[in-house]
């Protein structure tokens, strides 16, 4: 199964930028690999490269995987914290 790397950083303006790479080596080109995952607790996460100045490997689908700069992993974390959470639905019988 082939992975695409996807990138997600902040525009000049706010917006999100994604950038999807079907190659490690498209993402080494733009950035320096500092090691390799070897803890996630997602066993397919574990070997793949963690790059400097991107927090990731995450898994986004079972064929994305997602880094993002520091920036958008901070606002998205604080946008996640303070949505409400879901409530379930009650069945009325």
């Amino acid at each position: 199964m082939e992975q695409t790397f996807r990138i997600v950083t902040r525009g000049s303006n706010g917006e999100l930028r994604t950038k999807d790479y079907k190659k490690r080596e498209s993402v080494l080109k733009m950035h320096t690999q500092i090691g390799v995952d070897d803890c996630s607790t997602d066993l397919n996460l574990r070997g793949l490269p963690v790059f400097r100045g991107l927090i990731g490997p995450m898994p986004e689908s079972e064929t994305v995987v997602r880094y993002e700069s520091p920036e958008v992993f901070e606002l998205l974390t604080k946008e996640w914290s303070i949505s409400p959470p879901s409530r379930p639905r009650r069945r009325h019988r």
